[in-house]
């Protein structure tokens, strides 16, 4: 069927898809209604169809779709699926934008985008005023960005009535959304287009180590023992786990192995949606970046490990920890999802029927596991009011509201009554994490922001040094020549001015191999490279100089005040051994691969606290308790005493 909502361009749907049975039903929700929900299962359609159906409605005429996506793989690769089908070029009728990766134009109706993009704008576009119509994809997951642009939404829906919202995930608490949006008119789209047949292995979940198991059912499916061999994608817990099992399976030569994770470049991760008929069995082993919106084409199995590394916040020991847990029964049914959509598929779960039974129905919101700083940075600059008075979905915990307000007094951003200070309302203009804003504005006042912006830029990302299995040794001989004696965040500098002259000197290529040799990771390399860039023109735009001069140990003081300026709280202090006690009693370990693992100095910061087996500092740094007196002397108190002579100890107390 073929629909002609403009006169340059024409829509054309497939029939095969599942949602085309429900495309007038939907539209007429859509007029008649501002929100609409769309549930269904994987496979139906939803992601690509519905934007392409709201290109007829009456409000698009001037202004654009915005389709959100949770994830920078999941945007790319839906813009060009979009775009391949409208006949358009990703850019043209239908773009997308990313971190650091923006493909739009004038002519641009279908702007794809992470929900993170859209958050961005509210600064400059409190009224969304660009768009007749906004898409939520994938709402189940219930991200902090999700959760905050749906308060938004619900309060701004009365002043845009023209703007129409539709809400669509393949599993979630329908009824919730649906009261939230004041009884917004549910359409149930049926996906399943191929029977899938789920077998339960194993007699619990490991979340250690389920590579053995894995291995063995792999085995299972290559001879044969659940059906005709096919594709396999493999759900994994962490990239360690991915890089661990590709190297086992890489000396076989009927498979083809390709890692899926949100870091990997953007041709990387092309490698898995390419597929060649008549070639090797492909083996796809994937995070949960796979389990929503990205469709790996010609899945006929999946294994599913159970588990993922999911982020928790303590507010109590104001501690981050990543713990592999298992997943809930809504991501475990998402991920059996992603096979049967070309033909009958098998899902295999390497756990019992009672331990998926077990499992909570939906993964808990990201909004009660995390800190809350730059939320409510975020509502204070947005002038929203109280975290406790706005609409969310599921309103935080108290206490996780009570600690993101005490870590912005520590950052001196706000006031004892929770306004804005003028600090604050300088980092709310930097697009990363508050505390490392906080560093930014200090580094600028200590005359070391060149520096601050390298060291920023790499605690944003995962360290680019990487330790492969069976070569610790020749990649610790390699990375030797950055250390720096006393300071972590120091050794960043020197490994950022040595890739920055080999990038002057060297070919893509030429830099790209470099790296492997030099146990670099180049994607991450260059991702460290976006940020920086992306941190510096937000000052150069405000007329600040930006001093690119090699550190020297001269400014170690200045960046280390810097640094200490937003992690006042990881300040620690030697107990004993390489144990230390940081602020609020906390005991920590130094990470071994910090250079001061050896011989730790008395006092430290802490660049990160990370729970996994122990509690670790990641990164480290010698640094004097007296520069402390230098950051937000509101924090301090002071105690003075009289000394006087003590006859019955003989000495001045």
């Amino acid at each position: 069927m073929v629909d002609t909502p403009r006169p340059y361009y024409r829509v054309t749907f497939d029939p095969e898809l599942p949602i085309n049975t429900s495309r007038s039903e939907i539209t007429k929700a859509l007029k008649e209604n501002q929100v609409v929900i769309v549930t269904g299962d994987t496979g139906s359609g939803k992601t690509t169809q519905l934007p392409k159906i709201c290109l007829g409605l009456d409000n698009a005429a001037d202004s654009r779709i915005g389709l959100t996506q949770p994830r920078r793989i999941a945007a790319r690769t839906v813009a060009e699926r979009i775009a391949s089908e409208l006949g358009s070029a990703v850019g043209g009728l239908v773009g997308f934008k990313i971190r650091f990766e923006d493909e739009l134009s004038e002519d641009t109706l279908i702007k794809v985008m992470t929900d993170g993009i859209l958050l961005s704008e509210l600064q400059y576009d409190r009224d969304l005023l660009q768009y007749s119509t906004l898409i939520i994809d994938e709402a189940h997951e219930r991200s902090l960005n999700i959760d905050f642009i749906l308060g938004y939404l619900k309060n701004l829906l009365p002043r845009r009535p023209d703007l129409k919202v539709l809400i669509t995930s393949a599993t979630f608490d329908v009824q919730s959304f649906a009261n939230y949006f004041d009884n917004a008119p549910v359409i149930s789209v049926t996906g399943r287009m191929y029977p899938i047949k789920t077998l339960y292995r194993g007699e619990s979940n490991t979340y250690e180590d389920p590579l053995l198991t894995i291995e063995t059912v792999l085995n299972e499916i290559l001879n044969g023992d659940f059906g005709e061999p096919g594709d396999i994608l493999i759900f994994l817990p962490t990239e360690r786990h991915i890089r661990q099992l590709s190297k086992s399976l890489r000396v076989r030569k009927n498979l083809q192995i390709l890692p899926l994770y949100a870091r990997l470049s953007h041709s990387e991760q092309n490698r898995v949606f390419k597929t060649v008929s008549g070639g090797p069995i492909r083996v796809v082993l994937a995070t949960n970046v796979a389990e929503t919106s990205v469709t790996v084409p010609r899945i006929r199995y999946v294994i599913d490990s159970g588990t993922a590394r999911l982020g928790r916040y303590s507010y109590r020991n104001q501690l981050q920890r990543l713990p592999i847990e298992s997943v809930s029964r809504a991501s475990a049914d998402q991920r059996r999802g992603r096979c049967g959509r070309m033909e009958a598929g098998v899902c295999l779960r390497l756990y019992t029927e009672e331990d998926f039974l077990s499992r909570p129905e939906f993964t808990d919101p990201e909004i009660r596991r995390t800190n809350l700083a730059s939320v409510i940075l975020k509502m204070l600059s947005l002038d929203l009011g109280e975290v406790d008075n706005f609409s969310f979905i599921d309103p935080p915990d108290p206490a996780f509201i009570r600690d993101g307000y005490r870590l912005l007094r520590e950052l001196d951003a706000v006031t004892e009554e929770g306004t804005l200070t003028k600090i604050g309302r300088e980092m709310v203009n930097l697009p990363i994490d508050p505390r490392l804003a906080r560093m930014l504005i200090t580094a600028r006042d200590k005359h070391c922001l060149g520096e601050l912006l390298v060291i920023v830029s790499a605690m944003s990302i995962r360290d680019p040094r990487e330790r492969p299995l069976k070569k610790t040794v020749a990649a610790d001989e390699q990375h030797a020549r950055f250390k720096h004696p006393r300071s972590d965040f120091l050794s960043w500098l020197r490994l950022w001015s040595y890739f920055e002259s080999r990038r002057k000197e060297l070919s893509d290529n030429q830099l790209r191999k470099l790296c492997h040799r030099e146990y670099l990771s180049f994607s991450r390399m260059r991702e460290w490279k976006d940020i920086y860039k992306q941190l510096a023109i937000s000052f150069r735009r405000r007329g600040i100089q930006i001093s690119t001069e090699p550190a020297t140990d001269m400014k170690y003081k200045a960046i280390h005040i810097s640094i200490l300026s937003g992690l006042l709280s990881n300040i620690a202090r030697r107990d004993r051994g390489k144990e230390f006690i940081a602020a609020r009693n906390r005991r920590i370990n130094i990470f071994p691969g910090s250079i001061i693992y050896k011989k730790p100095p008395e006092w430290i910061i802490c660049g990160e606290i990370l729970e996994t087996s122990k509690i670790f500092a990641l990164s480290a740094a010698a640094i004097e308790p007296s520069w402390v007196v230098e950051i937000n002397s509101n924090l301090l108190k002071y105690k003075y005493y009289e000394p006087h002579w003590n006859k019955r100890s003989g000495r001045v107390v």
